[in-house]
Formats: C-alpha cells, sequence, structure tokens
C-alpha cells in the first residue's frame, strides 16, 4: 500500500512538471528577446537581421532586440549567445565566418559551434561582390588581373576581417588566378566601404547585401560575383566563373542560432516563426532587394550544413596557410 501510494506521488509530480513545462513554453516568450548580431551596424548580416527581425515582431507580437556585439571576426557575439542561459532570450545571427570557418582558423575559439550552440534555422544565403570604386580604372576582373601579375602585392584588398568568407575566397581567386594582393581587414563594413570611395584600398569584396545600395547608388563598380549563377539584383555583373575562372564558386550564409541547452519547444517555435516569416513575399522581395537569396528549413537542415560547412571551409584555411591567435 505504502509502494502504490508512492507511485500514484511521482506520477502526480511528473504529470505536473510535464504540465508545467507545457505551460512555460506555451507562455514563451514573456518578455523581450535578445538577438546578438556580431558585427556593427550597416553590414550585411546587419541588414538581414533587421528585415527578418521586423517581420517576426509584426507577425508574432513578440519583442526583439537587436544587439551588436562586434569583435574577433563575429567570435565575441557569438560566444556570449553560446554562454548566455539558455532559455531562448538570447540568440544570435551567426553566418559562414564565425560558425564553418573560425572553427579551423581560431586555435583556441572559445566555442565550437556544433557542441556549444543548438542550430535554429537557415535564413539567405548571398554571394559576394568584387568592387571598386566608380572612377576605378579597372573596369573588368581582367583587368584587376592584369595590374596583380604586373605588379604582385601592390594592390589592395579589403574585408570586414580576417577568416571572413570574403577574405578566403580571395585567397581562393589569388590562387586560381596566380596573382598576389594585399588583404586589408577591417572590423566591419562601414569604414572599408569608405576608404575603397575614397581610394585609400583598391578593391573592396564583401556580401552583395552591404555593397549593393552602393553600387547601385553609383558610388562603386561591381566587377564580379561569387556565386555560380548571376546575382538576381545584379544581372549585369559577371560572376568569377564567367569572367574565365571555370567552377569557382563562393557563397556566404545567414543563419539563427542560440546556446546548445535550448528548451526543444522554444527551437521548434523559432524555426516556425523564422519560417513562416520568410515565406511572405514582402520580406522575400526586401532580401532579394538586398541581394540576399531567401533560405528556409530544419532546425536539422541547418545544424548539418553547419557540420559540412566546418569541413568544407576547413580545407579552405590549411591550404591558405591562415591562422589567428
Amino acid at each position: 500500500m505504502q509502494i502504490n501510494r508512492m507511485t500514484r506521488r511521482a506520477s502526480i509530480a511528473m504529470a505536473l512538471a510535464l504540465a508545467s513545462g507545457a505551460v512555460l513554453a506555451q507562455a514563451y516568450p514573456s518578455r523581450p528577446i535578445r538577438l546578438i548580431v556580431p558585427f556593427p551596424p550597416g553590414g550585411g548580416t546587419d541588414i538581414i537581421a533587421r528585415e527578418l527581425v521586423n517581420k517576426i515582431v509584426t507577425e508574432q507580437g513578440w519583442t526583439v532586440v537587436i544587439d551588436n556585439r562586434p569583435g574577433s571576426g563575429g567570435n565575441l557575439g557569438v560566444d556570449a549567445a553560446a554562454k548566455a542561459a539558455p532559455d531562448g532570450y538570447t540568440l544570435v545571427m551567426g553566418q559562414t565566418s564565425n560558425l564553418a570557418i573560425n572553427p579551423t582558423l581560431y586555435p583556441k575559439l572559445p566555442y565550437n559551434p556544433v557542441k556549444d550552440l543548438a542550430a535554429i534555422g537557415l535564413v539567405a544565403s548571398s554571394p559576394l561582390a568584387i568592387v571598386v570604386a566608380a572612377d576605378s580604372p579597372y573596369k573588368t576582373l581582367a583587368d584587376v588581373v592584369a595590374a596583380a601579375k604586373a605588379k604582385p602585392g601592390v594592390l589592395n584588398f579589403a574585408t570586414s576581417g580576417n577568416g571572413t568568407v570574403a577574405h578566403l575566397a580571395t585567397e581562393m581567386l589569388q590562387r586560381t588566378a596566380d596573382v598576389k594582393l594585399t588583404h586589408v581587414p577591417y572590423k566591419g563594413a562601414s569604414q572599408g566601404v569608405t576608404d575603397v570611395i575614397g581610394g585609400q584600398v583598391q578593391l573592396y569584396v564583401s556580401s552583395v547585401p552591404t555593397l549593393i545600395s552602393f553600387v547601385k547608388g553609383g558610388k562603386m563598380r561591381a566587377l564580379a560575383v561569387t556565386s555560380a549563377k548571376r546575382a538576381e539584383d545584379l544581372p549585369d555583373v559577371p560572376t568569377v566563373a564567367e569572367s574565365g575562372y571555370k567552377g569557382f564558386e563562393a557563397v556566404t550564409w545567414f543563419g539563427l542560432v542560440g546556446p546548445a541547452a535550448m528548451p526543444r519547444d522554444v527551437v521548434v517555435k523559432w524555426n516556425a516563426a523564422l519560417n513562416n516569416a520568410l515565406a511572405a513575399p514582402d520580406l522575400r522581395k526586401k532580401l532579394a532587394a538586398q541581394g540576399a537569396d531567401v533560405e528556409t528549413g530544419t532546425p536539422e537542415k541547418f545544424s548539418a550544413l553547419i557540420r559540412d560547412d566546418i569541413g568544407r571551409w576547413g580545407k579552405v584555411v590549411k591550404a591558405s596557410g591562415a591562422t589567428i591567435d
């Protein structure tokens, strides 16, 4: 009889715990959510994050606050999210460099993207653009290659940081074209853009969302994009492959992740909100105008992409010899 009473108590306690968990999941979110953007305002990651947040806030009625945390190639912001309380109230907009490249590039990376973070969902992908100032003498990628062959190491190319997709994609291009350029890494997009337009740096390589407004505004000239096909919003700009380097392709992607121990119900709720927002024609149009292609799917699909790209980009990092302490 005593055993039966204890069993009933245990069953009741378990039922109450499950019910409590269900209520908590249904009540989420009950306070503002912080979305870390691990780069300064104005860059491609920031632009995509803000467009997405605006749509989710409108559709879901949630309060989501953008928190720009730049530094160390995006590592500072991602690490802050990885170490945050796993309650679903701190997320980060990760992308290829800080989730797939940096694990190989940084020998002492403070987080493990696979073990320390929970994949929520892929948001978008984008080619990179190779641009020059509008008054630059270089009209085509072939012009840049010819100048680089004539004076190895004299031409500079700017990116938003060491180990970014832009940095490694340009390293790939240098090996493919057999030229030598000098890398000028910045801590974000804004200053690099200013210096290229002002003529202090000859080339800038970054995601299309970062650069498209300057190209369309007539301040920059796009020489090529790094995707397999032309960017929808830059139809007159050839691909690197079309410019003489068959098979060349390098794109960057963006996606939401949170601390590894986030409740599964919260991950699923965010994934549903994310995919619902990305299905909206107005958001798709806004992201397309920024040169970004909408990507959707399950947390499992995004997690698999992160694992696969750690291996793929790891090979590029090792071949380039790049490393950052």
